[in-house]
C-alpha cells in the first residue's frame, strides 16, 4: 500500500513540473488584470496622485511660514521695501485657489478672493461680511449669475493664475500699507478692500450686489490694520 501511495505522488507531481503539461492564464487575460483601461478623467488623476499630495502637504505648512503673495509693486518685488502677508490673509489666499477650482474655473479672481475670504473665516474681514449676511453660498450663487457655470467636466489647473483683477487687488492692498507707513502686515482686511476697490471687477459687482456698500467699507478701512495685531504666528 505504501509502495502504491509513493508512487501515486510522484506521479502527480511529475504532472505538475512538466512544461508540456502546465497550463498559464492566455496573456491577454494577464494584460487585462495588470493594466484596467480606466476613463481619461481617472487616468489623469491616478498619475497625478503622488504630485498632488506633495502640493497639499506644502499647502497645509503655508500659515507657519512667512509667506509673500504676488505683486507687481517694484519696490517690494525688488527687495526695497518689506511687506510681510498676516497668516490670514495668506490662508485666505490659498482657499481662493481651491474655491477657483471648485468651481472649475481656469483662473483666480476676485470672485475667488472673496470666497477664500469668507472659507477661512476668522478674520474681521470675514466677520464683517457674515454680519452683513453676505455668506459663502451666497457669494458661489453671485459668481455663477455673474461669470456664468463652467463645463461639468472642465478641470481646473493646480494652481490657477491670477486675474488682472485679482492682481489689482494684491497690490492695492499692498499700496494701502505701503502709504501707511506703519509696520505690521497687510491683512485679509486689506485684501477685502482691495476688491471692494475695482468696480469692474467680479468681486466688487458681487459684494454690491449682497449689500456692501462704501459705508462697510469704510468701516472696515479703520480697522485693516487691527488684524495684524491679533495675527496668529
Amino acid at each position: 500500500m505504501a509502495t502504491a501511495a509513493q508512487a501515486a505522488a510522484a506521479a502527480f507531481l511529475s504532472f505538475l513540473s512538466s512544461p508540456s503539461t502546465h497550463h498559464t492564464a492566455p496573456s491577454s487575460s494577464v494584460s487585462f488584470l495588470a493594466t484596467p483601461v480606466l476613463p481619461a478623467s481617472l487616468r489623469g488623476a491616478a498619475t497625478a496622485g503622488p504630485r498632488l499630495a506633495s502640493r497639499y502637504r506644502g499647502r497645509r505648512r503655508v500659515s507657519a511660514v512667512v509667506a509673500q503673495l504676488p505683486t507687481t509693486r517694484p519696490e517690494v518685488g525688488g527687495g526695497e521695501k518689506k511687506i510681510r502677508w498676516s497668516s490670514r490673509a495668506v490662508r485666505s489666499f490659498a482657499m481662493a485657489e481651491l474655491e477657483a477650482r471648485k468651481m472649475r474655473y481656469p483662473t483666480t479672481g476676485t470672485e475667488g478672493l472673496l470666497m477664500g475670504i469668507l472659507v477661512e473665516g476668522t478674520s474681521g474681514a470675514a466677520k464683517l461680511l457674515r454680519a452683513n449676511g453676505i455668506t459663502l453660498l451666497k457669494v458661489r450663487e453671485e459668481a455663477a449669475n455673474v461669470l456664468g457655470k463652467s463645463e461639468m467636466f472642465y478641470f481646473s489647473p493646480m494652481h490657477p493664475p491670477l486675474t488682472e483683477a485679482a492682481q489689482r487687488a494684491l497690490d492695492w492692498a499692498v499700496s494701502e500699507k505701503l502709504k501707511s507707513g506703519d509696520d505690521g502686515e497687510v491683512t485679509a482686511n486689506h485684501l477685502l478692500l482691495g476688491i471692494w476697490s475695482d468696480k469692474e471687477s467680479a468681486g466688487h459687482k458681487i459684494l454690491a450686489s449682497l449689500g456692501f456698500d462704501d459705508e462697510k467699507a469704510s468701516l472696515l478701512a479703520k480697522t485693516a490694520d487691527e488684524e495684524a495685531a491679533m495675527s496668529p504666528r
